[in-house]
Formats: structure tokens, sequence, C-alpha cells
């Protein structure tokens, strides 16, 4: 003879109504506890995720099937989270961002000196996207941070390692790998399956060619390709960016000060100080002054020098 449990009901017994709780499961959603306080959430949590109970979850945020969310980790409005995805140690993500499957944010950087208590960050801003399988690690130094700015397109793929900081409007395709302490700079294109040495600096507006690797300074409004090496100016991104006749003739000016009249470049730097030059061309020559102490990329001679017309 069965005996019945204390919780089991009897056959003609009614099944009690669902909690709201799982109404919320069988919707998809989840409650998400936010601060000290827990609240029926809007956010739309995949009953597989995972969410650390102190993570913080804008209400309208969309979760995907396991995906896992650390304790520190921030999450803005309208932002979107597709499925498998890991974000784990102190990352605050902004508003409207879409986050493609499989992707993970916020893993300790790949340095074998990086100690797991240090404290180190991911700031992400808004309206970014991230497709699948993109890494985005943390900083490595202790209270640094790895750092993503407004409206930019990492593709599938793509590698940010420790401390780099990405501008704005950038778009970094398929397969990038940027080492530590990269820095790109506003509106730059970075092609697919291209790679960057660590403590480099990508200048604005900059067009890297696809399966291209560098370990120089790459100067501002530039086209590069191969492995070191600078082709012309990307006269096609200057005009779409708004640069007017005149900053863009000053702009090759400056360049072939630099490139091609055969002076070394502190020469080349010394002689421009005596030039009348605008803020974009200056802009071009202060980064030229500025490089990191392995220089900038050369030009390649023999390159099409149509970009400079």
């Amino acid at each position: 003879m069965k005996v019945r449990g204390s919780n089991e009901l009897a056959p003609d017994q009614p099944s009690p109504s669902p909690s709201p709780l799982e109404k919320e499961r069988r919707l998809g959603t989840r409650t998400v506890k936010q601060g000290s306080r827990e609240s029926m959430s809007s956010a739309k949590i995949h009953p597989t995720a995972i969410i650390d109970p102190a993570a913080r979850i804008a209400n309208d945020v969309e979760v995907g099937p396991f995906s896992i969310v650390g304790p520190q980790v921030t999450i803005g409005e309208k932002t979107i989270v597709q499925s498998h995805v890991v974000i784990e140690g102190d990352v605050t993500i902004g508003i409207g961002n879409f986050i493609g499957h499989g992707a993970v944010i916020g893993a300790p950087p790949q340095d074998v000196s990086f100690s797991p208590d240090r404290k180190t960050k991911v700031e992400i801003g808004n309206d970014n996207i991230i497709r699948e399988y993109c890494t985005i690690h943390r900083g490595t130094v202790e209270g640094s941070a790895t750092k993503i700015g407004d409206k930019n397109f990492l593709m599938s793929g793509a590698h940010i390692g420790h401390n780099c900081e990405i501008g704005n409007n950038v778009v970094i395709a398929n397969n990038c790998l940027l080492a530590g302490y990269v820095r790109v700079d506003d509106g730059a294109f970075l092609g697919g399956g291209s790679t960057f040495h660590q403590f480099m600096r990508i200048g604005r507006l900059v067009m890297v060619q696809g399966s291209s690797a560098f370990g120089k300074d790459l100067p501002p409004f530039v086209i590069a390709a191969e492995r070191n090496h600078v082709f012309g100016l990307n006269v096609v991104g200057l005009r779409r960016a708004g640069f007017s006749t005149v900053e863009r003739d000053e702009i090759k000016s400056a360049f072939k000060l630099v490139y091609l009249t055969g002076l070394n470049i502190g020469q080349a730097l010394e002689k421009a100080a005596t030039m009348k030059f605008g803020a974009a061309a200056r802009e071009f020559l202060d980064f030229v002054s500025n490089a990191k102490k392995r220089g900038i990329c050369p030009f390649k001679r023999g390159s099409r020098e149509d970009t400079l017309a």
C-alpha cells in the first residue's frame, strides 16, 4: 500500500495556483534581485540563465539561454545578451548593447603575472554590437580597466586583450586579435584576421586591410596593410567624416612631409613646426611626434599614390 507524503495531493484535491515566479518561468522570464530588494523584473531572463542575485540588471534587459552573469556585473537598459554568454568579474555594460552567442566578457587577463585577487574591470559604453564568440578580458594592473566606448561593432571572434581602449564608432572585423594595452581611436576600421602587438596605438579613421599584422603605431587617417606598412591616406574616409577640402589638403601635405620627402622623422617634425597647419594636420603630426618606442609604420615604397590625390 502506497503511503502519500505530507506534500502529496489527494487525487481529488485541486492543484494550487502557480506562484508568480512559476508564472514568469512559464513565460521565459525570471525574478531578479536588484540590490537589497527583490522585485518582479520586466527583464526577459531565460529560465536556464544563471544570474547572480547581486548582479544589477536593468528592467528591460534580455538574457538568453544558458548565459551566466556574475555578482559584480551591471547591465544597462535595452541591452540584449544572447545564449551561452559569460559575463564575469567587475563589468559595467551601458545602454542599448547587443552581445552575441558565446561571447565572454570580463574573464581574467592572459597575463602570467596576473593575480586573481587584483581588482580590475571592463567598462563598456552604449549602443555597441558585440557579435558571437568575442572575448573581452579585464585589466591586469590593480585598479585598471579594459574600456570600450560607444557605437562600436565587434564582429565574430574578435579578441580584445587586457587594458585595451577602444574609442567610438570603431569597426573590428572577424577574428581580429588585439594584444594587451592596444589603443584604437575613433572611427578606425580593422580588417578581418588582422593582429596587433601589445602597447601599440591605432589612430583616428585608420583603415586596416584584412589579414595584416602590426607592431608599430598607425598614424591617424592612413590606409595600412600587410606587415607594418602604410599605403596612403584614407581619402574616402576623410570625405565621409566631413573633412573639408582644405583640411584634406593639409593632411596630405603633412603625410608627404613625414613619408615622402626623404627626411627622417625628427627632421620632418622640425620642418613641420615652421609651417602653418590646421587642427587635423596637427593631429597627424602630433601622433607621429608622440609615437611609442617602436615608432610608426613606414610607407610601402611603390605603393599607389592615388590615395594622396
